[in-house]
């Protein structure tokens, strides 16, 4: 036995291209799940910037509107409001310009009349109430977020007429000495702007991205674990599917097998008993599981099982098995050691088959041959006796009749002619043995041809005081068979049954339709004395007769017409319980 000492792989263990897999898998889902955190966060940072832009410019817008029309404000007044509001933290700067981009007012008092804002268009802007915004960079490279929209400081018009009429600062002193707008129209074209400083918002978002980075190298890790741990999942239960179904299949195949198997563990009791073997031996794995073998099997087994522990090779031998039923089983018997892969003994494993149908094999086989012989040396015998035969009941026919007077001389002419006639006519049984049998299947009324048959010996039946019974199935018709054939056959069988109820008995007949095959079953039984076990065997056999005057070719010529309609016969007779014959002919009923 052949041992190969390599390291099983545990079932816990991962291949790289699992963990490549995962990376490949899980990487892209990271990062973008991370740059949609980061996006996200960014869109947040702007919301809430702008949100604060825009309520710092209402809160101006409210503040420069109440002081104008309740304290009559001028241009100093919402400039020192300007500059006190951009105090507040984060605020950089706060500016209103007209539609041109000129500064009106500034946080930074130094910057009111300069321009702002050339890349914008401040006429549209100025024209609009909607909210804008843009990332600047003041003179120090410092990032500043910019929201600005329309500058609407005051509500109506502030020339005497409409809702605003009476109330508002004058024309003239909005950021006096600078810029002095024309009409109350130009108050509506204005344009605010508040930069608000984005370090801590930037510190905040940053934050946040670090957060979202390790968030999702946590989700890395527990992806990547997860996979891997799916993986082992998966492989702990194909390792057990596996595992099950070649457990299946070996015990499926151990159940099935056409050979019995008797397996014996280290401590020589029977560990398996398959199916075959329970049919073959007439015991049950119940019965035999756990059991030594001189407790439950034939003699035969334990001593092939002493020898198989004594060898170190298999053995292979031929047995007979004594059964409950005081029969015989020929058995051919395989048994071999089990050991491990470190040489430590597992047990015993015993396979066994029935030679019963390998030795009839070769027993037909045999007589074939031997009827082959029979056959060729008959038919040469027989046509070199016909002819003296002729001759002597020629004889024999001349002497009966010159020898009329004679009673004495008559009576063994007589008994010549009888002689030579027997045995013309077992010459002629013997031809018909010998030669080819040909079988012309047609049609034919099986139930009328039995009950012509026992008519033909109904005569002889009632003189032995024999009662003749006849059980047809209803269901067949026509039969395709050699009527000449099976008339023969059943002339033969009959006869034969009567001569063993001498003193009275019963011969049925029964029919009877069997699905394989389209197949038919006819079967003749008496209640004659029977036949002795050893005479079985050979009851077909050429010359082979229980009768002291039979020539034993009847019965021989009879299996010889059943195999011709290709089928098969059989004989079962017990001593004292009468005799039956069962006779199965395929392909004898219609599709």
């Amino acid at each position: 036995m052949i041992r190969h000492n390599q390291k099983k792989k545990p079932w816990l263990w991962v291949p790289p291209w699992v963990i490549i897999g995962a990376v490949l898998v899980l990487a892209p889902i990271f990062f973008f799940l991370t740059m949609e955190s980061i996006n996200r966060q960014k869109e947040n940072t702007i919301a809430l910037l702008k949100e604060k832009g825009a309520a710092l410019i209402r809160s101006f817008e409210a503040g420069a509107r109440t002081g104008m029309m309740g304290m009559r404000w001028g241009g100093e007044q919402v400039q020192r409001l300007l500059s006190e509001t951009a105090q507040q933290k984060d605020i950089v700067y706060i500016l209103v310009t007209d539609s041109g981009g000129t500064i009106l007012a500034d946080s930074d008092p130094g910057n009111i009349g300069k321009s702002y804002g050339k890349n914008l268009d401040l006429t549209q802007i100025s024209q609009s109430h909607i909210l804008h915004w843009r990332e600047v960079y003041t003179g120090k490279r410092k990032k500043v977020f910019e929201v600005f929209r329309q500058f609407v400081p005051m509500r109506g018009r502030s020339d005497g007429h409409g809702p605003g009429r009476g109330s508002g600062m004058k024309s003239g002193d909005w950021c006096r000495g600078h810029m002095s707008p024309r009409n109350a129209t130009d108050l509506r074209s204005q344009v605010i702007f508040v930069g608000l400083d984005m370090v801590s918002v930037e510190d905040a978002a940053g934050e946040d991205i670090r957060h979202s980075i390790f968030l999702g190298f946590i989700f890395l890790l527990i992806g990547f674990a997860g996979i891997v741990t799916l993986f082992m999942a998966q492989a702990y239960r194909s390792a057990r599917t596996s595992f099950s179904k070649v457990k299946a299949f070996s015990d499926n195949l151990v159940e099935n097998m056409p050979m019995g198997l008797v397996a014996i563990d280290p401590e020589e009791r029977i560990a398996s008993f398959n199916q075959t073997a329970e049919s073959m031996l007439g015991i049950s794995a119940h019965q035999a599981l756990f059991k030594r073998i001189p407790e439950i099997l034939p003699p035969s087994f334990q001593n092939f099982f002493n020898q198989l522990k004594s060898e170190s090779r298999p053995i292979n031998r031929e047995i007979e098995a004594s059964l409950n039923n005081e029969k015989n089983l020929p058995l051919e018997v395989i048994g071999t050691a089990l050991t491990g892969e470190d040489g430590t003994g597992l047990g015993w494993v015993i396979l066994f088959r029935d030679l019963s149908e390998i030795q009839h094999l070769k027993r037909e086989i045999a007589r074939s041959q031997r009827l082959a012989s029979i056959g060729r040396l008959a038919a040469g015998v027989a046509h070199e006796i016909r002819n003296p035969l002729s001759s002597i009941k020629g004889f024999a026919t001349y002497f009966k009749e010159r020898y009329r007077d004679t009673p004495k001389d008559h009576q063994i002419a007589e008994i010549m002619i009888q002689e030579v006639e027997r045995l013309d006519r077992v010459i002629g049984q013997l031809l018909e043995f010998a030669r080819p049998m040909s079988i012309q299947r047609r049609a034919t009324q099986l139930d009328a041809l039995i009950r012509h048959s026992l008519k033909m010996v109904e005569g002889d039946a009632r003189q032995k005081g024999i009662t003749l019974n006849v059980e047809s199935d209803p269901h067949i018709n026509a039969v395709h068979i050699d009527p000449d054939r099976i008339k023969q056959v059943l002339l033969n069988l009959f006869l034969n049954a009567m001569e063993a109820m001498s003193e009275g008995g019963k011969l049925s007949v029964a029919v009877l339709r069997l699905d394989t095959n389209r197949s038919i079953q006819i079967t003749v039984s008496d209640t004659g004395p029977g036949i002795k076990p050893e005479d079985l065997p050979n009851l077909f056999d050429p010359y082979f007769t229980t009768k002291p005057s039979g020539t034993g070719l009847g019965l021989a010529i009879v299996h010889k017409i059943i195999e011709s309609h290709q089928g098969e016969i059989e004989v079962k007779s017990m001593s004292g319980e009468g005799t039956t014959i069962t006779m199965v002919i395929p392909h004898a009923l219609e599709d």
